[in-house]
């Protein structure tokens, strides 16, 4: 939970939810739900916007997590292709850093599609891990250890076909938005570059040598305020 709670609160994190929301273009009083909610700062925000919102989750910790956040608010352990709702119960649907997640996403998509209201509204989002960009001397080697991060994700390529399953869905009406993080603080990325050498080296894309030394370099590109990341963020909202 701490390293979503880090990803949820790094620069540009906030614009990226509130791009979410103008996506949505839901009133006050409107029905909305959350799925993949997290540790609950998109639910909190659309909350305080007048929305009636609920957070799902299937990590029973994320849920204790986001009640903690938003005491106020409805949240539910839940899939997301098996949501505790109505059938066109609610006026928005948004799902964000999720579809990475899920081996196969058409079933969530379909229920989506069941519980948001004709007329009503629909955002999905994601990182797209094969655009993601990271400076170094050595770009050979830094483009297969970014295959080691991928390796951790199950689709981690997922965000790319939003478009396409919320047409084969039915919905209609769609615009895209992708919006560029840009982090040039070491720091902040060290913990998932660490990750992403660890999984290089265990899927035996790169020897243990070969991830040390790429993460000196890193390293060293922080001392020297010489590091760049570019982590793009693809968000699709349409209409049922």
């Amino acid at each position: 939970m701490s390293f979503l709670d880090r990803i949820e609160e790094r620069a540009g994190a906030a614009e990226l939810r509130a791009e979410s929301y103008r996506l949505l273009g839901l009133k006050r009083g409107a029905t909305c739900v959350d799925v993949g909610c997290g540790a609950g700062h998109a639910v909190g925000e659309l909350a305080e916007k007048g929305l009636k919102v609920t957070g799902m989750d299937a990590d029973p910790e994320a849920i204790d997590a986001a009640r903690t956040r938003v005491p106020g608010a409805m949240f539910h352990v839940a899939r997301s292709d098996d949501l505790p709702l109505e059938n066109e119960s609610v006026d928005g649907y948004r799902a964000v850093r999720l579809f990475h997640l899920l081996e196969d996403p058409v079933p969530t998509v379909a229920e989506a599609r069941r519980v948001v209201r004709p007329g009503g509204r629909i955002v999905l989002g994601g990182q797209d891990y094969g655009f993601l960009l990271i400076d170094s001397a050595d770009q050979d080697l830094t483009d297969v250890v970014l295959l080691g991060l991928e390796s951790r994700s199950v689709s981690p390529r997922a965000a790319r076909s939003l478009r396409d399953l919320l047409l084969d869905a039915g919905f209609r009406d769609l615009e895209i938005v992708v919006r560029t993080e840009v982090v040039t603080d070491h720091s902040v990325m060290a913990p998932q570059l660490e990750m992403a050498a660890a999984a290089a080296v265990k899927e035996a894309l790169i020897t243990q040598d070969d991830a040390d030394s790429w993460l000196a370099e890193q390293a060293d590109r922080g001392r020297r305020d010489r590091f760049l990341a570019a982590i793009p963020t693809l968000l699709v909202g349409g209409r049922a």
